[in-house]
């Protein structure tokens, strides 16, 4: 993520991929963190017909289309369904959401039966991140931050989909933060590769023309909406990010995440990286 020169392979420019990394990558599998535990009921039909109910699992950074397929498997229920069921709902989510849950199916384990539906499973995440991230201490962080609660569901999106660790995620949020008080653009793939609904980490030159309000290499401050559903790690680091002037960091290998406020420096981190992949 950077305004300045680029210094990857020519014929591409060099960008804040997911996990921080500058350099391309032919693809990348979705990170999957465990899921917030909601506690399960226990089903009964009679003395001899009790059984506990079946689950379905939403892990971290899932996107709603995501979230909407696994729904339509797990209750069996044409491809679609939960989709649609989506927009006919009335779920409980702030007006500046409008009407649109991505960022509010909260990743949890959530408990089925064959009374389930997609509507109510879905009510269900809503009402589940409501009470996750409606309370006074993202309200104050977020106000402190100079943004909504809902941006920072937004912010905490980001996080979720490029830190590369956990512990990385404060330090990711405090990057974000300062860009979006000095004003610069982003340039985030998670957000790019989102509008464009894909996955892929590489990331070309007609891709950061794209004309889309996800495009935070041509729109600077956030996007419209999150850019997946965030956990509750991701929220924390969204309102309480770490303190430091970082502008750029890159994941020079897995668990290897280095953070600099200086261009020179994260080139050479970037040079770092580009050696580790070549050797590896």
């Amino acid at each position: 993520m950077t305004n300045e020169p680029p210094v990857a392979r020519p014929g591409r420019r060099t960008r804040l991929t997911r996990r921080g990394r500058l350099v391309l990558i032919a693809g990348a599998a979705l990170a999957v963190t465990a899921a917030v535990l909601v506690p399960l009921t226990l089903l009964s039909g009679g003395d001899d017909s009790a059984r506990r109910a079946t689950t379905l699992v939403v892990p971290e950074g899932r996107r709603a289309t995501q979230v909407y397929a696994s729904v339509d498997r797990a209750l069996d229920v044409p491809a679609g369904t939960t989709r649609k069921a989506a927009v006919d709902a009335r779920l409980e989510l702030p007006e500046a959401a409008r009407s649109n849950p991505e960022g509010y199916l909260f990743p949890a384990t959530y408990p089925i039966d064959s009374t389930t539906s997609p509507a109510g499973l879905l009510g269900y995440m809503v009402r589940t991140a409501n009470q996750r991230f409606g309370g006074d201490r993202i309200t104050a962080g977020a106000r402190a931050h100079g943004v909504s609660a809902y941006q920072t569901v937004t912010i905490a999106s980001i996080v979720q989909a490029e830190a590369d660790t956990t512990a990385d995620m404060a330090r990711v949020a405090r990057v974000v933060h300062n860009r979006l008080a000095l004003g610069m653009p982003l340039q985030m793939d998670s957000t790019l590769n989102y509008g464009l609904n894909r996955a892929t980490l590489d990331t070309s030159h007609a891709d950061t023309r794209t004309d889309s309000p996800y495009n935070t290499y041509e729109h600077k401050g956030l996007p419209p909406t999150p850019i997946g559903n965030p956990g509750e790690e991701a929220m924390r680091a969204a309102v309480a990010p770490a303190s430091g002037d970082w502008l750029y960091f890159v994941t020079v290998r897995p668990g290897d995440t280095r953070f600099t406020n200086r261009y020179a420096e994260h080139r050479k981190n970037v040079e770092e990286f580009n050696k580790h992949r070549r050797d590896a």
